[in-house]
Parts: structure tokens; C-alpha cells; sequence
């Protein structure tokens, strides 16, 4: 929900000063709660947290200095984080033979954490190789960071409709990555509980009683 806040809010953050520390002082809110939803996994919390601590440093950093110098730096340890986060959804997903409120609002959050990780990688990926995506508007420009979520969201639900495009043969390459990782859950996550569900309401339509000829 909190990422979900995010996308309403993050083109009135983007702008001036006091507008990015804000974003940064949000990222790091949407940061703890990724960290509490590894810890609440059976996925190992060490990891998330020497990935997070630093980064939420980084943030904080920002914040106070309202610069912008930092966020490829914080981008690269919140990226693995977040697939991170991801991967320990989907392990506990796969590890539950029974659908519950949890699995569902696991498979919205998987999804946004993986769409967040592969923007934060694109960001990784812009400042190591700039002008490594491009856009309709302002095509010379570095992309922003709303550009590049629009990008991933795009890729990762395989709609295709964005204007930012890779023009760079790594980033064509992560795009590709993410296209994969798009359909793959579909294909072996979402379905599967899917089919728990249907299995979990079979014996209840067989009980059933039959209405009288």
C-alpha cells in the first residue's frame, strides 16, 4: 500500500530541494517496511539488513543535504534489497499448500517490489552508462526517477506502452531481464496459487447439495 501511496505522490516530489528531501525521507519509511516484511519471512534478515542500513544512511544523507549526488549509490544497495524482499515473498508463497489473506497480498507486493528493484537498477544503470535510456520529451536528458518506475512498470507487465525506451545495449539487456521476470511470475507463482484456490473451493462446490429433479 505504502508503494502503491508512492506512485500518487512521487511527480509532486521530483522538483525542488525541500520536494527531494521528502522523497528521500519517504523512501526511507517504504525502506523499513521492506525490512520488516523480510524479517516476518523465513528468508535470512542479516542479509536485508546490511543491504538496508547503509542504504537508509544514504537516504538520510540526501535528505539533509537535498543533493541528488548519493541516490546511484543508495540505488545499488536498495535494488538487491528489494529482489531480496521479493525472493523471500515468493519463498514464502511456494512454502504455504493453503491460500490465505497473506499469499494475496503477497502477490500484490512481490509484484511492486520487483517493479521498484528493477527502476532502482535502471538508476544503477544510467549513472554508470549515461544516455542509457531515452524518452519523447527531453530525449538528451537524464531520465527521472518517475521515468524509469514508468519504464520497469511497463516492462514488467508487458503492456508496452512506455515512451522511455533503452537505447544502450546493457540497458536493452536489463529491460530483457525484466521482461522474463515479468512473465515467469505470472506464469509460476500467480498461477500456482491460482490453482491451490481452485483445488481449496473444489470439495466445497462437490459438498454441495444437488437440487431435486
Amino acid at each position: 500500500m505504502a508503494q502503491l501511496i508512492g506512485l500518487l505522490l512521487y511527480p509532486f516530489m521530483e522538483g525542488d530541494d525541500v520536494r527531494r528531501s521528502i522523497f528521500s525521507v519517504f523512501g526511507i519509511l517504504v525502506l523499513g517496511l521492506v525490512l520488516l516484511a523480510v524479517r516476518k519471512s523465513s528468508a535470512l534478515t542479516w542479509v536485508a539488513v546490511v543491504l538496508g542500513v547503509p542504504a537508509t544512511i544514504l537516504l538520510v544523507i540526501q535528505a539533509v543535504t537535498t543533493s541528488d549526488d548519493l541516490q546511484p549509490w543508495s540505488s545499488a544497495l536498495e535494488a538487491p534489497l528489494y529482489f531480496y524482499a521479493a525472493y523471500a515473498l515468493i519463498r514464502y508463497m511456494l512454502e504455504d499448500h493453503e491460500i490465505t489473506r497473506d499469499e494475496l497480498f503477497a502477490v500484490g507486493a512481490t509484484f511492486t517490489l520487483v517493479a521498484w528493484g528493477f527502476a532502482y537498477t535502471f538508476t544503477v544503470c544510467q549513472a554508470i552508462e549515461p544516455h542509457s535510456f531515452t524518452a519523447a520529451v527531453d530525449p538528451q536528458a537524464d531520465r527521472t526517477w518517475m521515468e524509469l518506475l514508468f519504464l520497469s512498470f511497463t516492462t514488467l507487465t508487458s503492456t508496452g506502452l512506455s515512451d522511455v525506451v533503452p537505447v544502450k545495449a546493457f540497458a536493452r539487456s536489463l529491460v530483457m531481464v525484466e521482461q522474463l521476470a515479468g512473465v515467469g511470475y505470472v506464469a509460476m507463482v500467480v498461477s500456482r496459487l491460482v490453482g491451490l484456490l481452485v483445488m481449496r473451493r473444489a470439495p466445497d462446490v462437490q459438498r454441495a447439495p444437488r437440487p431435486r429433479s
